[in-house]
């Protein structure tokens, strides 16, 4: 045998390490069970309603979305990704997501998602935590406007880095409408802290301003959504994602 050359069977053998390695690195162990009392929501989104906005608008929150062990992470100011302190509040609402219909690529040949390259071009990660590690540097460097980069702008980042459902159009809207359709309510108190200031203020605004309100209500309502629409799905520049 050649001088310097390793004998086949060490190459077989290396080479089949390096695929178990591969297996296992891809391997996806159970998560611990979710528990709302120590704010702990493995591979969730989680919302909670906004002060003042949401008393106006309902619909509209706060997102944030969890690592593998459950911490909360959300995008709540310029420059900065809050790591277990979620902002304004305890989680009102969740949704589970599942790790299985996210593409972690070894390399370029190993894409399960159709967006291979468009995916490699974004950011790819082996792991759901390091998705979460790469959009929490991403947004690092982003400022924090309610209007133009919020905290669903860095979920949908989250959701496009991990080709969630095999998709990369992640986006304010698409995240709200997951929540919305999808979400569980935490507890009936959740309910209550979500509705009450709400139902509060249209019931004084009908009693002290009377229908006027109820239309300048349902118009502040759909200038909100109309906006988001616009900066979604007309002027794509406009909204981060």
């Amino acid at each position: 045998m050649p001088r310097g050359r390793p004998p086949i069977m060490d190459l077989k053998t290396a080479y089949d390490v390096e695929l178990s390695g591969s297996r296992i690195q891809h391997e996806l162990w159970p998560l611990d069970e979710i528990d709302p009392r120590k704010a702990k929501f493995p591979c969730c989104l989680v919302w909670t309603p906004l002060p003042v906005v949401s008393w106006l608008a309902p619909f509209i929150g706060h997102v944030g979305i969890c690592r593998e062990a459950g911490a909360i992470l959300d995008f709540s100011g310029s420059y900065f990704v809050n790591v277990e302190d979620f902002a304004f509040g305890a989680a009102a609402r969740y949704v589970q997501l599942d790790r299985e219909k996210c593409c972690f690529p070894p390399n370029l040949a190993g894409h399960k998602c159709k967006h291979g390259y468009q995916h490699e071009e974004f950011g790819t990660a082996l792991t759901w935590d390091d998705a979460l590690q790469l959009s929490m540097r991403h947004f690092e460097h982003k400022s924090y406007n309610l209007f133009t980069c919020n905290s669903y702008s860095f979920v949908a980042n989250c959701l496009n880095r991990l080709c969630y459902e095999g998709s990369m159009d992640w986006n304010m809207i698409t995240v709200a409408a997951l929540i919305l359709f999808k979400g569980q309510w935490v507890n009936s108190m959740s309910v209550i802290r979500s509705f009450l200031p709400f139902t509060v203020v249209l019931c004084l605004g009908l009693l002290l301003v009377g229908w006027p309100f109820l239309v300048g209500l349902f118009s502040f309502s759909l200038l909100l959504f109309g906006w988001f629409l616009l900066g979604t799905y007309c002027v794509k520049t406009l909204l981060e994602s």
